[in-house]
């Protein structure tokens, strides 16, 4: 292939990686509640920090949108979204419905190696909290749920439980329920143990009681601070 040829595609490969990066770097940003729902994402401050131009921030800033994870407002910029209280029931109402479903299809194609998967995760929640490591249990938790569709094998519900979970955290920080006790000890596990088994109706029962526990721990709290962006990300 001419070099002509290849050099356009390689640079858009190096395009879509940076992308990537930059959102990879924003969404565990916010698991980890180092970013706050209203937080401002300015376009110039971005791009200084990540050395890239603006017009690759805002293809990072799109994405967010279209995810739900920002809000993009005319003449104001991108600002982490603030579910509302009514957004944030629908949020747990379709995860209600996806992570039964989501469930089911792993007990379907059950191997050793997924359980060893989600075992290995729950491991790494569990000597989060014995390190007392609080980002890490809030990200590990999320991670969880995300971690549970991807090994079900269905893209579409996999893409899915990564924007609910994210909107979740959202709401989580919004409302003040922190995920290291709202997430309790052992209900990860529990599910864990209810699909080795192959049992369905346990697994579905534990996915939702553990879904309710979250739920009911959120109360409403509106309180925000300014966020330093160059600290998040170079500090």
């Amino acid at each position: 292939m001419p070099a002509t040829a290849r050099k356009p595609a390689a640079t858009r490969i190096e395009r879509e990686n940076t992308v990537d990066e930059i959102y990879e770097r924003i969404y565990v940003a916010i698991l980890e509640h180092r970013l706050q729902p209203g937080t401002k994402l300015g376009e110039e401050k971005l791009a200084d920090i990540f050395g890239v131009s603006r017009a690759r921030v805002r293809e990072v800033l799109a994405r967010l949108a279209h995810e739900q994870i920002v809000e993009l407002y005319p003449q104001r910029g991108a600002f982490i979204a603030k579910p509302s209280i009514e957004q944030a029931r629908d949020v747990f109402e379709a995860r209600r419905l996806i992570e039964p479903a989501v469930l089911r299809r792993l007990i379907d194609t059950h191997t050793p190696e997924k359980i060893a998967r989600l075992r290995q995760h729950q491991e790494l929640e569990a000597d989060a909290r014995r390190r007392n490591d609080k980002r890490a249990v809030i990200r590990l938790s999320g991670e969880f749920h995300t971690l549970a569709a991807e090994l079900a094998g269905n893209s579409a519900l996999a893409r899915s439980m990564r924007e609910l979970c994210m909107l979740t955290c959202l709401t989580i920080f919004l409302y003040d329920a922190p995920t290291a006790s709202s997430c309790r000890n052992d209900e990860h596990q529990l599910i864990i143990d209810a699909v080795a088994k192959r049992d369905r109706a346990r697994a579905e029962k534990l996915m939702l009681d553990h879904l309710d526990h979250i739920e009911s721990s959120l109360k409403l709290d509106n309180t925000n601070g300014d966020v330093d962006l160059e600290a998040i990300f170079k500090g």
